[in-house]
């Protein structure tokens, strides 16, 4: 009897049809979209205003590159502005409508980091008028806070998706010596506190632990030593990913493959009114997980160039985030040859750069059907 039992029991390990065989779960994915500046200046303010019925509407703005956003699973952008009412302002202390993060949203923005130089341009109202309308929207959000308390609840950002846990932190150097009135709290890059910060973050068990850094020498191209130092240290203390911004600038990005880690020092802008060379533009950058298991690794990593074309549309200027290699060949698209070359500059520079640059991180290059990366 009991030689019978092993040998049934035998035949079920194996498979015999008729019984239910253990499935092994496929390798789970994840892709992570990071972008940089969404700045807010006069003229941005006023391309999106509608005179007749007062209000304000961005869509536009993100029409072309709602595609490319929309195809990651998760985005996070800095929002460089304030959103504290009217009046309504650019640089140098700006606020914006609301409608600006609304269409964030509607182009499949998920997550948007509010510390950074510009948090507390309009004191107590521009710090808490952003976190409510924020939270009003539905747009969650990370870097400032209304108090201690809503810190403790709510820092790190943990984000749950498709079977990954991800750990969002972010941090600005400063606010332009604008004192941040208590108890309201905008993170600031102090290496202790982060580090602690890391250290909860990991309490929490995420799979991918994300520095969003706002750092550096502003239109520098060149990260600085003490961003560099600040990398390398995060990355020892346990974070897997540093992404920068605040320089209007690229600057390197780099896939330490062997340690399964990532840098990207910074994104440029992604939406301005800066027209200045190297600031006209910027990039997208994605990158891949893979989980099996209790085991994250990153497959691939990759950066989109994103260039702000403003037209002159029925007397009113507009503004568009174009991907570039998507319009490159599109020459017919430009009214003015001159905005086509101003593309092409922005495209031809921001190549060569980050050819010498990077390491490990390629540009994705659109065929005409679906974007790949060019290896």
């Amino acid at each position: 009897m009991f030689r019978l039992v092993l040998i049934f029991l035998i035949f079920m390990c194996l498979g015999v049809p008729g019984y239910n065989q253990v499935t092994v779960p496929e390798e789970e994915k994840l892709s992570l979209l990071f972008i940089g500046d969404i700045m807010g200046h006069d003229s941005q303010i006023w391309s999106a205003e509608n005179l007749k019925t007062g209000t304000w509407d961005y869509n536009d703005v993100f029409m072309y590159i709602k595609p490319v956003i929309s195809d990651a699973d998760i985005a996070v952008a800095n929002l460089e502005v304030t959103l504290a009412g009217p009046p309504y302002k650019g640089y140098p202390q700006f606020s914006s409508p609301a409608a600006l993060a609304d269409a964030c949203r509607n182009a499949g923005i998920d997550y948007l980091v509010t510390a950074n130089n510009h948090a507390a341009d309009r004191g107590k109202d521009g710090i808490t008028g952003t976190i409510n309308r924020l939270d009003s929207i539905g747009i969650p959000h990370t870097g400032t806070f209304t108090d201690q308390a809503a810190k403790d609840s709510l820092h790190p950002l943990i984000i749950n998706k498709k079977g990954f846990s991800i750990a969002l932190m972010n941090y600005t150097y400063g606010t332009n010596g604008i004192r941040v009135p208590e108890p309201l709290i905008v993170n600031t890059l102090d290496k202790n506190q982060i580090a602690g910060d890391i250290e909860k973050a990991r309490s929490k068990n995420p799979d991918i632990m994300v520095l969003f850094l706002h750092w550096g020498n502003e239109y520098d191209t060149i990260p600085s030593f003490i961003q560099t130092e600040l990398a390398k240290y995060f990355l020892s203390m346990g974070a897997d990913l540093v992404i920068g911004s605040h320089q209007h600038v690229l600057q390197r990005m780099v896939w330490l493959m062997d340690e399964n880690k990532a840098v990207v020092y910074s994104l440029g802008n992604f939406v301005s009114n800066q027209r200045k060379p190297k600031t006209d533009g910027g990039s997208m950058v994605r990158i891949d997980m893979v989980k099996t298991g209790d085991q994250v690794v990153i497959s691939g990593a990759g950066y989109y160039l994103t260039w702000v074309y403003t037209p002159i549309v029925d007397y009113d200027q507009k503004f568009y985030i174009l991907p570039c290699s998507e319009f490159e060949k599109n020459a017919d698209f430009f009214p003015s040859m001159t905005d086509f070359m101003q593309m092409k500059k922005f495209i031809n520079d921001s190549r060569a750069f980050l050819y010498k640059q990077n390491i490990n991180v390629k540009e994705y290059i659109f065929n005409g059907s679906y974007w790949l990366l060019n290896n």
